[in-house]
């Protein structure tokens, strides 16, 4: 079958055509346009600049893609029904009933969070040719509006072992990123100045790591490093690569035990990582670590 799919929730407009057979998913078309630069100056996402950018952005990114035969092949619209920005979100999600009901294509809504699950099936073989054996798979959602703990039994079915309390992981590492003013989006770049420098520098806390749950929080490792930040006064490079590193070593340690106490107590087949922040080589590595013991 041939499912055109829609995605709206934040500030990337994105559009794919997915076609789904036995044993194979191919994505015959995937476009992304992403308001980095939009946004880049305000050292976060605007909702309505964001929302007004979909609406100028959706329809000439369907056209270039569909091109002539339009809709003539597909057999499904899919769309991200949420969690997101709303107002974001209702512009793919109003393209995509109009199109759904004037064509009579059958429309189905796509949970974000199901969403940066099942993005492990477009990168790994195994999971679409054999995914059986995998279940019960851990899965750590890590974004920029999500840090989550969900145990997959199966297809469609979840359990939701904890969540972040504060702050998303991303989040934090944006906010460190925009106190140390080192550009937007931060993430990637407090990970690259981080491989510069010393983890153990600077001993930053390890927010509910001990805690008997799945639960994060974020909030407290941020507000840490805006002290040692507000204490030194002034900061050279050597300092900014320490204070990436070390701050990125209590994220990971915090994600990491969590995870592995998931996998223990749960009797886990398989980890999945989803998310943005899950293309984090530092994360990615050091779970990977621990799940190869």
């Amino acid at each position: 079958m041939n499912i055109l799919a829609l995605e709206s929730s934040c500030d990337e407009t994105a559009i794919t055509l997915l076609n789904a057979s036995k044993g194979s998913l191919i994505l015959e078309k995937d476009q992304v346009y992403s308001q980095v630069d939009i946004h880049k100056k305000y050292g976060g996402v605007i909702p309505e600049i964001a929302a007004r950018k979909h609406v100028e952005t959706i329809v000439p990114l369907l056209e270039e893609n569909l091109g002539k035969d339009k809709l003539k092949n597909i057999d499904y619209i899919s769309v991200t029904s949420g969690p997101g920005l709303i107002t974001s979100l209702l512009s793919g999600i109003t393209v995509a009933k109009t199109l759904a009901y004037s064509n009579g294509i059958p429309l189905i809504p796509i949970n974000h969070m199901e969403g940066h699950i099942y993005s492990n099936w477009l990168s790994s073989k195994e999971l679409v040719e054999d995914n059986k054996k995998y279940f019960p798979s851990l899965v750590l959602i890590i974004s920029g509006g999500h840090t989550e703990l969900v145990l997959m039994k199966d297809h469609g079915e979840y359990e939701l072992l904890g969540q972040t309390l504060d702050d998303a992981v991303g989040e934090a590492f944006d906010k460190v990123a925009k106190m140390m003013k080192l550009g937007y989006p931060g993430g990637p770049i407090v990970s690259k100045l981080a491989e510069k420098g010393n983890e153990k520098e600077f001993d930053f806390p390890r927010p509910i790591i001990n805690e008997d749950n799945y639960n994060f929080s974020f909030s407290g490792l941020k507000t840490a490093v805006l002290y040692t930040l507000e204490k030194k006064g002034s900061i050279n490079e050597d300092d900014k690569n320490n204070i990436c590193s070390s701050f990125q070593k209590a994220v990971v340690d915090v994600l990491l035990k969590k995870t592995i106490k998931a996998v223990e107590e749960y009797n886990i087949n398989s980890v999945m990582i989803a998310g943005g922040v899950s293309a984090n080589k530092k994360i990615k590595d050091s779970i990977k670590k621990e799940c190869d013991k």
